[in-house]
């Protein structure tokens, strides 16, 4: 029996590599053994298959709604429509942006990544919404130092991922404490990647490295003693996934898209912005490394727990039977 069609719709590409495009790209490859799947940046795009599409998945509810308002009231009333949502969707677009509300109204199922997502939808909504965690490989834990804290932080420089509180934080420690803080991510902000340069200067325990490929990067997660993700917005982040699979305890800020990820009881949260909280907290690492490391285990084995859900086996399952309920909606599926 052929299988079914499946376009996924992602704003950006394989030239962005940014978060939409490695989410679209590994779903993709996920859902090939069941489905016909092809990428796109819009819908319709000019592929001369593009009528004969059967469902269309489309990332982001801005700036993918007139490919959603295409297949919705122009090309394919009724037939399946997918929208994963990120982090500016649910925590900042749709609830001032109307091309974005259009887009929760318009689709049949809508996909959030962690598990506080759903609450942030109008509660009318709800229903549509499935959790799919992101997923990765996991890695095993490579040897840390014990002569310093090795500090990581995973994210390119724009204000979602606030990297003024790690700047802030640099600056708060001394050099000759023993905490070492790596930052790895493009300047997308030419202000902010000037401020990463003064930090440098002015702070000889902080590097930034600048873009990395990612198997380096992988590489660091598994190196660093703690990654620090102190974004005030965030949907889901993949970065704080590949550490917990890489045996990295992670300290996060306290908002929603974090904890969604972590736990509600996960101990390594601070205030999101609270510089001197971040640099509590490196300084008690630092301190807890030279005394046993007890303290870094218990974060460790935390997100231990966690990491199972971020195993590509559990992502796959989590589509595939979203995907089911739109294809088979009386919950008969076929073997």
């Amino acid at each position: 029996m052929k299988k079914p069609a499946l376009c996924i719709v992602t704003p950006a590409l394989a030239d962005a590599n940014n978060g939409n495009w490695q989410t679209a790209r590994r779903w993709a490859q996920m859902l090939s053994g069941h489905y016909r799947v092809r990428l796109a940046q819009r819908w319709p795009d000019g592929d001369a298959a593009a009528d004969g599409t059967d469902i269309l998945l489309a990332l982001h509810a801005r700036r993918s709604a007139a490919s959603v308002a295409a297949w919705a009231q122009q090309a394919h009333p009724g037939r399946p429509l997918v929208l994963a949502l990120t982090g500016t969707d649910l925590y900042r677009d749709i609830a001032t942006d109307a091309s974005a509300q259009r887009s929760l109204a318009l689709a049949q199922r809508l996909i959030v990544l962690q598990d506080q997502g759903p609450l942030a939808l109008p509660e009318a909504l709800r229903g549509k919404a499935r959790v799919v965690f992101q997923s990765s490989t996991p890695r095993r834990t490579l040897a840390k130092t014990t002569a310093w804290l090795r500090v990581l932080m995973v994210g390119h420089l724009r204000e979602e991922k606030s990297p003024q509180t790690l700047w802030a934080a640099a600056r708060l420690l001394r050099p000759d404490e023993g905490i070492q803080i790596d930052h790895i991510g493009d300047a997308l902000d030419t202000a902010l990647g000037e401020a990463a340069r003064q930090c440098m200067r002015d702070c000889p325990h902080y590097r930034w490295l600048g873009g990395q490929p990612h198997a380096r990067t992988r590489e660091r997660i598994q190196r660093a003693h703690l990654l620090v993700h102190p974004s005030h917005m965030e949907g889901g982040a993949h970065v704080i996934m590949e550490a917990a699979l890489s045996g990295t305890p992670v300290l996060a800020s306290r908002i929603a898209g974090n904890v969604g990820m972590l736990g509600a009881d996960y101990g390594g949260y601070f205030s999101a912005g609270d510089a001197a909280a971040l640099a509590a907290l490196l300084r008690q690492g630092r301190q807890d490394l030279a005394s046993g490391g007890a303290w870094l285990a218990a974060l460790q084995a935390q997100c231990a727990i966690r990491a199972t859900r971020f195993e590509p086996a559990a992502e796959r399952a989590a589509l595939l039977s979203l995907l089911g309920e739109l294809r088979h909606p009386t919950g008969r599926q076929p073997p």
